[in-house]
């Protein structure tokens, strides 16, 4: 068909040329797809400003032979704006979408489950639901546990043996006993593996009354874990906000992605900007 239509969220963008712009898009049903949007840095354009990170919309498509062309978009949740409006959640936005081009590697192979849940963790973000950085450590456990690297924080990852245990071991996939324990893996506070196991399996209550200190430490294993599995680093992790962040009352409404199916639900983010 030379032309089709879905929902798709933008990862990144770079400039073609005088006035176009090359934008990578994670897509409902399509997968990644990296599709020309002709004129869009013009201050004319009808749709430049719907194609920027963050945006989740409703486009279509004209089938191409290298890239695709982007013919009509139409906003579904106006992200972009209130998000990069906060430090903490731009930079944790930014891992998120670097994490999300770097887990769908193939272009036009469907991953629905992975752009629900990048759905999802941005309209967390932008709703102010719960601190940026919780949000960005459970979509990074959950994005890694769709692909296929789902850790274990109760029993033991290499030979199934009930737990709690008390150490962590990234290679192996995560808690591990004192048999299959490897020299120099780390002993978190079992507060910690309460905190990695309730932002796996989306527990905010047990996440959000959970204490600075076992955060931090969980966010360091995820770090960890995600950029061994995902074999790169993930650049903009080094600019995420750790601090603190009050939860407070959401901001205007912004429009809705369409139903997650996630319950409630980061490169150097200047990369993410035009060249």
């Amino acid at each position: 068909m030379p032309l089709y239509r879905d929902d798709a969220i933008v990862l990144r963008t770079q400039k073609l040329g005088e006035a176009d712009r090359i934008v990578t898009l994670l897509t409902r049903e399509h997968g990644k797809v990296r599709a020309v949007g002709k004129g869009v840095r013009r201050t004319t354009s009808r749709f430049g400003a719907r194609l920027e990170p963050f945006m989740v919309v409703d486009l279509q498509l004209h089938t191409g032979r290298s890239l695709d062309t982007v013919t009509q978009v139409e906003t579904v949740g106006a992200y972009a704006r209130t998000i990069c409006e906060d430090y903490a959640a731009y930079t944790a936005g930014a891992a998120m979408l670097e994490a999300a081009d770097r887990l769908v590697a193939a272009e036009h192979e469907p991953a629905v489950q992975q752009y629900w849940l990048l759905a999802g963790a941005l309209r967390a973000l932008a709703q102010r639901v719960h601190t940026p950085a919780l949000v960005l450590d459970s979509y990074l456990l959950r994005a890694l546990a769709v692909a296929g690297w789902a850790p274990s924080f109760t029993d033991c990852a290499r030979c199934g043996e009930p737990g709690p245990h008390h150490s962590f071991n990234v290679a192996s996939g995560g808690a591990v006993c004192p048999r299959c324990r490897p020299p120099g893996s780390p002993a978190p506070a079992p507060e910690t593996f309460h905190l990695l196991a309730a932002l796996l399996t989306g527990d905010w209550g047990a996440a959000d009354a959970s204490v600075e200190r076992h955060r931090k430490e969980a966010s360091g294993l995820v770090a960890a874990y995600s950029q061994y599995y995902l074999e790169r680093t993930l650049r903009a992790l080094r600019h995420v906000d750790r601090e603190p962040v009050a939860v407070v009352a959401p901001p205007a409404p912004v429009p809705d992605a369409a139903s997650d199916p996630v319950p409630d639900p980061v490169p150097d983010p200047l990369p993410w900007r035009e060249a």
